[in-house]
């Protein structure tokens, strides 16, 4: 292995640490942090220990769990001019939670995963609770996943599907003839329907929201119990997706082709 593809291997070991805790809702263990990595605990906590000294994680004195650290917010406040969309999102949010009840979420793709920005509670008292504002899923998986992948082109459907193993952790459900099938599905219908894939009687449904290029870098979502999403409030609910979809991929459109000054 050449030094070029050392530092390429610890970049990315220590990216999967960072996406690990980043996914979570609280603090995690060493041991929990490696196993989502992918990594040896020793390797884990080297890495993690490396990143303290540069405020890119904190750990607990006392439970010795990891955290995000605070360079990040501060390197997060400085990127979030120009990818930071939720404040362009949050009226559609309140619209789709207001409108139907539901829970609504806003997604971004980053890479092979999808990862939850902003949530809007509904008003229903019974909720699903699958999102949440961090948590990552492989494109596929969950609804905005699923509504981001069934829009990409047939090549890029194909490689991914030829790179990525969803069988072997989230079951036959999601093997690759189960998951083409609900592409084709998402295709026809414009939005995609997650019918408690992930957790039983747990549903949702997702649309895809595009950037200035035509690619699908968001997707809005609903989330709620199986009772909620019977088949003639599905066509509302997707409806619905659809209509503030689009007026999300407008506004963003707009906001990346306007004139910026200094």
């Amino acid at each position: 292995m050449t030094a070029s593809d050392r530092s390429g291997q610890g970049v990315a070991r220590v990216a999967a640490l960072l996406r690990a805790i980043g996914s979570r809702s609280d603090a995690a263990s060493t041991t929990a942090l490696a196993t989502d990595a992918g990594l040896a605990r020793p390797t884990a906590h080297r890495l993690l220990s490396a990143m303290a000294s540069e405020g890119l994680v904190d750990r607990d004195n006392k439970t010795g769990n990891w955290s995000l650290g605070p360079e990040l917010y501060l390197l997060g406040a400085t990127a979030a001019a120009a990818y930071d969309i939720r404040d362009d999102a949050q009226d559609v949010l309140d619209r789709l939670s207001g409108e139907s009840g539901e829970s609504a979420f806003l997604s971004a793709r980053r890479g092979d995963e999808t990862v939850c920005i902003a949530a809007q509670e509904g008003s229903f008292p019974v909720r699903s609770h699958v999102l949440y504002e961090g948590i990552r899923f492989p494109l596929g998986v969950a609804s905005a996943g699923l509504a981001i992948l069934s829009h990409l082109p047939d090549r890029d459907v194909d490689q991914y599907l030829a790179r990525a193993d969803l069988h072997a952790k989230w079951g036959d459900v999601h093997s690759e003839p189960a998951l083409r099938a609900r592409i084709d599905k998402t295709r026809l219908d414009g939005y995609s329907t997650n019918p408690a894939l992930l957790v039983e009687a747990s549903w949702g449904m997702g649309a895809a929201v595009f950037d200035a290029d035509g690619r699908p870098a968001w997707a809005l979502s609903l989330t709620g119990v199986e009772a909620r999403f019977q088949p003639d409030r599905r066509h509302f609910l997707g409806r619905l997706l659809l209509e503030q979809a689009h007026e999300l991929t407008r506004r963003l459109g707009r906001r990346e082709t306007a004139p910026r000054f200094p």
